[in-house]
């Protein structure tokens, strides 16, 4: 005869405690998404590394990483949540430390992809168990700050912890960086997390499985090759089609089953409606600016890759000061109004930007990248506690993994059309320029003005991607308006309504 399961509740300083070790390993998580690309260099001279291995370097990561978020999400819920974010942390320090020592080029495109299953599990169930560990909406919002802060933080610190480690250590310690945050998460979770899982015991449809990770990665892998290669590649395009072919049948064929895969009833939810599609636009402008403006320090100002992240702590410290004060000023004038205030001020930066010269100081860049981070800190959580407020503890794990899949898409999305936003500006600036070499991209002009010593052909260079920058910074502008706009047309009791505590009976939690 089975037990009956007893039901659990970690205290207010075991669940926080929780909360700060998921939010460190969360950090970690979206460091290596970026941390990479300042060992690029290093790696194609240490594992003889062509072109297309780096690439694969960072794709095979990402590819993982929106694959397997929905099956994750499934999983966690049928089987349990604690023990999945358990082994996901175990799988990624081991993964890192493979990737440390990987000898090949191909040894680490495949320690990438077990690092992107861990991360893609990780990011899942760690969001999950928020609404499991919080049921009080008010903790929750703030838990969901502290959470998403985490995740995004990760992006824009990678340069800067890539740099410092590499100028004093091999290239390994980019990936061994991660294991402190992995031994301090999987402790917290085996001795602060309760175990919970779904009542409903819902099988896992392999059907379902097979078309979202193949059209997520189908997605993925061709909006990547859109941003690398332009709209005109055959490759690109079959890709993008094939996934959106696979997912358009998996949507179809989720209507038919019984259990679905990905809960898409929680779009009648207004609050997560809402929430997930002000999280896309958000995570369409970011994921475009954080890939740009970096390259704008390193091609115009001049900067190595370590200056080039250093110069993002504006943004970073922006962000932190909205975060901070969040939860005062949410629970004094509430969400509506603070998603208005956060668009409007996004808008006011991203419009600053946009005014943005080949000549501009680096202060007017730190000013108007201070304000971004402003409004980022404002949205970004504002939007998430809306969405993840809809998540019951029986549908937290496929919920979060489907808000996670569809950001994911949403940044992937925002760098390739971004990217193509600015490329064109780029080309139609150069006028008698747009040739190879420096048709190739602005870091490859930059190259060649600098190797024929003529000053005049580095201005142009860099004035024609200063022009695009800024009309990318103008269609981001354009998106937190259109932000703006949609967050004061909603109602604002009904777009809270999703706050309301989920019944504790919907979760088992087991000892």
């Amino acid at each position: 005869m089975r037990p009956t399961p007893v039901r659990v509740r970690p205290t207010p300083v075991r669940r926080w405690l929780a909360l700060g070790a998921l939010s460190l390993a969360m950090l970690t998580v979206g460091l290596d998404m970026t941390v990479l690309n300042i060992a690029l260099p290093t790696l194609a001279r240490d594992l003889h590394a062509g072109t297309s291995a780096l690439q694969w370097f960072s794709t095979a990561y990402t590819l993982t990483l929106a694959g397997v978020m929905l099956p994750a999400g499934a999983l966690g819920d049928r089987f349990g949540r604690k023990k999945f974010v358990f082994g996901a942390l175990v799988v990624f320090g081991a993964a890192s430390i493979w990737c440390a020592f990987a000898s090949s080029s191909g040894e680490l495109i495949l320690a990438r992809v077990v690092l992107g299953v861990a991360a893609s599990v990780l990011m899942s169930l760690s969001m999950g168990m928020i609404p499991v560990l919080f049921p009080d909406p008010a903790e929750r919002g703030r838990a969901t700050t502290v959470w998403i802060t985490a995740v995004t933080l990760g992006m824009p610190l990678g340069p800067i912890v890539g740099g410092l480690l590499l100028d004093h250590f091999w290239w390994g310690s980019v990936f061994l960086v991660n294991i402190p945050t992995v031994v301090i998460g999987a402790l917290a979770v085996g001795l602060l997390v309760p175990e919970t899982r779904s009542r409903t015991r819902r099988p896992i449809d392999p059907v379902s499985v097979l078309l979202s990770a193949a059209g997520l990665v189908g997605l993925t892998y061709g909006l990547i090759r859109f941003g690398d290669k332009g709209w005109g590649d055959g490759t690109a395009w079959a890709a993008f089609a094939a996934g959106l072919v696979l997912i358009v049948g998996f949507v179809a064929w989720e209507r038919t089953r019984e259990h679905a895969l990905a809960d898409l009833g929680l779009f009648g939810d207004r609050g997560f409606r809402m929430g997930t599609f002000f999280q896309l636009i958000n995570a369409f402008a970011m994921f475009g600016l954080f890939f740009t403006v970096p390259l704008y320090f390193q091609s115009v100002l001049g900067v190595d890759s370590l200056g080039s992240g250093l110069r993002m702590l504006p943004m970073i410290g922006g962000l932190l000061v909205a975060s901070n004060f969040l939860e005062g000023l949410r629970d004094r004038i509430g969400l509506k109004p603070t998603l208005m205030i956060g668009f409007g001020v996004l808008a006011v930066g991203m419009g600053l930007g946009a005014l943005t010269g080949v000549d501009t100081s680096y202060g007017y860049v730190a000013a108007w990248m201070v304000v971004v981070g402003l409004g980022i800190g404002l949205v970004l959580p504002t939007s998430m506690a809306l969405a993840v407020g809809a998540l019951t503890p029986e549908r937290a794990g496929a919920g979060s993994a489907l808000l996670s899949a569809l950001r994911q898409a949403a940044g992937t999305t925002g760098v390739a059309v971004l990217g193509t936003v600015l490329s064109t500006r780029y080309h139609s600036e150069l006028g008698s320029l747009n040739h190879e070499p420096v048709s190739d991209g602005v870091g490859s002009g930059v190259a060649y003005a600098d190797a024929i010593g003529d000053a005049s052909v580095l201005h142009h260079v860099r004035s024609a991607f200063v022009s695009g920058m800024d009309l990318l910074m103008v269609v981001c502008a354009a998106i937190a308006v259109v932000g703006l706009l949609l967050s004061a047309a909603a109602t604002k009791g009904r777009a809270t309504e999703s706050g309301a505590p989920a019944p504790a009976s919907e979760s088992a939690p087991v000892a």
